[in-house]
């Protein structure tokens, strides 16, 4: 906030990814240990405190298989994947936002902040990916989302609606959250099985292969 007050929300895994963009994000990040975590974290608050950012903004670092993490960029925004800190804490990112932009402190110390559970969240894209990730276009002719408990579906499109080639493909957030990451994973399959997108190709079957396969399921992913 603009009162000298800066705290860090948890870490998040962005590994599984096509062409550089991110397809698969998760909280907690399943291969940190808390030491690293803590590490990582505490550097993300040093960073913006040196700078003296005011607002969200997602510190992004590379971990190596040693342990060791390097700093990739800082992204002076909310991310696509905000909705699976959002989950597991139980905070409104966007309000806070706001808040601060109003110029309000933030709410919570760094002390106060809890975590409870897992999140996962996949993008929807329209896209085939069996033929090179290649995107699609056309008109969204039947719309029926998944509902359930522990699943959340942030939606740009609406049944009717054109999907172009002048904006990005995602159509999509699909996030299944629990108390553990096995029934993260299980909610999020469930979601994309029961929900129904027609008129344009999407990327559903290719996000549940990738939710289904051993290494993944493990976490040991990179």
């Amino acid at each position: 906030d603009a009162h000298g007050n800066v705290i860090h929300l948890g870490d998040r895994e962005c590994s599984i990814q096509r062409r550089f963009q991110k397809l698969i994000e998760e909280t907690p990040a399943p291969g940190l240990d808390p030491a690293l975590r803590e590490r990582i974290c505490a550097a993300a608050v040093k960073l913006a405190t040196a700078a003296g950012y005011v607002n969200a903004g997602t510190v992004e670092c590379i971990v190596s298989p040693q342990g060791e993490f390097f700093f990739l960029e800082m992204n002076t925004r909310l991310q696509v994947e905000h909705p699976v800190t959002e989950c597991v804490t139980g905070l409104d990112l966007v309000e806070w936002q706001l808040r601060v932009a109003a110029g309000e402190p933030l709410p919570l110390t760094q002390a106060q902040v809890r975590w409870h559970g897992h999140a996962i969240e996949a993008r929807l894209l329209a896209e085939d990916a069996d033929a090179g990730f290649v995107p699609d276009t056309g008109r969204v002719r039947r719309l029926r989302w998944a509902e359930a408990p522990g699943l959340r579906i942030d939606a740009g499109v609406t049944q009717g609606a054109p999907v172009t080639a002048d904006f990005d493909s995602m159509l999509a957030k699909l996030v299944g959250h629990g108390a553990t990451r096995d029934l993260a994973i299980s909610r999020l399959l469930q979601a994309l099985q029961d929900s129904v997108l027609l008129g344009v190709t999407v990327n559903a079957n290719y996000l549940a292969r990738v939710l289904r396969h051993p290494a993944f399921q493990q976490g040991e992913t990179d």
